[in-house]
């Protein structure tokens, strides 16, 4: 199959001869290098069949956060499926070194991209975390949407996979008046360190994104869940767009999130973390 996808691939994109090769790539996507004489792509592939409209999703998310104008992000060349193989042609991140000031210039753009806002938190589609179902349907508050768009989904996912996790709706209680009553704010949804690059120009580049408009805190928290953004990323963000008190106290609320769709993913290892903050906040 791949082979009629490249092939299909030199004659849509006007490229004869293409070099393919491969690269690492995960549980959900097969990622490869396609190479010209003069030009370098990246196509993703994946089954349509188990992971529907992802790829749609994933340029949706991508035009949005290059529409924002804050951080480099890169071009979709082609879209498309072949059978049941849903591929991706992206334009390809020659990463230079990071300019000096590569971690403050991150802080600046995130903040001018959570600037970016809507008339209510959700998105007009649903997209995916991971490979797992994010949805997006619109909400008036951050804490409605928090509770019924992400937090929900997950908690059940997680009974259903065998997960005991106590009782939601003491927690869900606790946390409602916790969190903050701001904007919602244009999020990349996945911003881990594995989800950002450095540019052919030395600064900050942001891929597979999971995007929605939701509570800002979101995108800082994941951050903080697994490391490798340095403290002057938070200092130059709240100096361009200053968070509100007690932030730091509020990460564990957010982090949830991540680490139940972890626990849906890869099972009980992160079981006791997930217990933790439940014990935490109810």
């Amino acid at each position: 199959m791949m082979k009629k996808v490249i092939a299909h691939l030199e004659q849509s994109l006007s490229k004869k001869n293409l070099q393919v090769t491969s690269l690492s790539g995960g549980d959900i996507n097969d990622v490869f290098l396609l190479k010209t004489a003069s030009e370098t792509f990246v196509l993703k592939t994946n089954s349509a069949s188990k992971f529907p409209g992802m790829f749609e999703a994933e340029e949706k998310g991508l035009k949005l956060l290059q529409n924002t104008q804050t951080f480099f992000v890169p071009n979709v060349i082609n879209r498309g499926c072949i059978n049941d193989k849903a591929y991706l042609v992206l334009e390809h991140i020659d990463s230079k070194t990071p300019t000096t000031n590569f971690w403050e210039t991150f802080g600046h753009s995130l903040a001018e991209l959570h600037k970016n806002t809507a008339a209510s938190f959700g998105l007009d589609h649903d997209n995916y975390i991971g490979s797992l179902p994010q949805y997006n349907a619109h909400r008036e508050s951050a804490s409605v949407f928090y509770i019924e768009q992400r937090l929900l989904p997950q908690w059940k996912l997680g009974y259903d996979k065998g997960f005991q996790l106590g009782d939601e709706a003491q927690f869900f209680r606790s946390i409602s008046d916790r969190i903050p009553k701001e904007p919602p704010s244009l999020l990349h949804g996945d911003l881990w360190s594995g989800n950002y690059m450095v540019s052919h120009h030395g600064e900050p580049a942001l891929i597979d994104p999971a995007v929605a408009y939701g509570p800002r805190e979101m995108d800082l928290a994941m951050m903080q869940l697994f490391g490798g953004f340095p403290s002057q990323v938070f200092t130059s963000y709240n100096s361009q767009f200053p968070l509100q008190e007690n932030w730091k106290d509020r990460i564990p609320i957010w982090q949830l999130y991540y680490l139940l769709v972890h626990l849906n993913l890869f099972g009980s290892s992160y079981l006791s973390q997930v217990k933790s903050i439940l014990k935490r906040y109810s």
